[in-house]
């Protein structure tokens, strides 16, 4: 990793330099956060500097961190369930190959940026509903150059199931990370849902969903059953105490037709953030404990969390 020196403000801008004397990074103000209301639901959206890391902004949707980016190396994954995904993602294949990937919600583009810088010349595909946000993201937070990162428009239910043929059974990780503010829309809970996008996996392909629940975990386990049902193996990954359902948290599903190798565990794990837990096999069973498989008839949204833990006042 690059190692920045700060060097003081100009106008409320923070400017770094890097090893040698070159500008990495200014002029974003800490005080005049950008900020939209998107179109489609009304929601506010910020993208604020990152107080504490220099190059790093974070997108606020509804008053809810809903991404966090650091420009100069994206490679560092802020939130923890982000950098579960990303342990997931380094596991795939051969480490560096490219990858072909499908994100359902864009966010603030993290992982599309991680895979890049990790993995160049992955195909990478992004769905969004909300274009003005990622218009938003775009312009504040810039693609790499030459990233091959092509972002889709509309309801990702409604693009999975419309995407080219050519992709049907060539994608090696689909990630699901769909939010409208703080939950999940039903719509993208069900097997009807998830069966749709299994048809797209590679042999070897692997979906990784981002549930976010709280205490009983009634909703992640049974997402965690319907994603048994319609793709085969699960595991689940995230903070003891959240698989526990003592707090509210998030939970990264991960699921592939093929039985999930047995040596990614440890190394799941020793990644971190801890302290952590992977969950899979029989002990995945018992977690589940007999959770009913989510249909269309029976989907709901993902349970909102209380007001104190997610949410920011003002998106500051």
């Amino acid at each position: 990793m690059r190692r920045l020196v700060r060097r003081g403000s100009v106008r409320g801008a923070v400017l770094l330099l890097g090893i040698g004397g070159r500008r990495v990074w200014q002029s974003r103000r800490v005080s005049e956060p950008r900020e939209i209301i998107l179109k489609l639901s009304g929601f506010r959206a910020v993208i604020a500097p990152d107080r504490w890391v220099p190059g790093s902004f974070t997108l606020v949707v509804d008053g809810t961190p809903q991404s966090h980016v650091n420009l100069e190396d994206p490679t560092h994954l802020f939130f923890e369930y982000v950098q579960r995904i990303g342990h997931v993602i380094d596991q795939l294949r051969m480490p560096g190959q490219p990858l072909t990937v499908v994100h359902l919600g864009a966010g603030a583009l993290t992982l599309p940026r991680y895979i890049e810088a990790t993995r160049p010349g992955s195909r990478q595909q992004v769905v969004e509903l909300e274009s003005d946000l990622v218009d938003l993201v775009r312009a504040e937070l810039p693609l790499p150059r030459g990233a091959s990162i092509r972002v889709r428009h509309g309801d990702a239910r409604e693009v999975v199931e419309k995407l080219p043929s050519g992709l049907r059974g060539s994608v090696d990780l689909v990630i699901v990370d769909v939010f409208s503010g703080a939950r999940t829309p039903a719509h993208v809970t069900s097997i009807e849902f998830y069966r749709s996008v299994v048809s797209l996996l590679a042999p070897g392909g692997v979906i990784a969903v981002n549930v976010a629940d709280g205490p009983g975990l009634a909703f992640a386990r049974g997402q965690a059953s319907t994603l048994q049902t319609a793709v085969g193996h699960v595991a689940a990954l995230a903070e003891a105490q959240i698989l526990k359902g003592r707090r509210f948290g998030n939970v990264v599903l991960v699921a592939s037709p093929e039985e999930l190798p047995l040596e990614w565990m440890p190394r799941l794990l020793a990644g971190g953030p801890h302290p952590s837990k992977v969950v899979a096999g029989r002990e995945l069973n018992d977690w589940v404990a007999g959770a009913p498989v989510v249909t269309d008839a029976t989907a709901i949204p993902s349970p909102p969390p209380s007001k104190n833990i997610f949410q920011i006042r003002g998106g500051s």
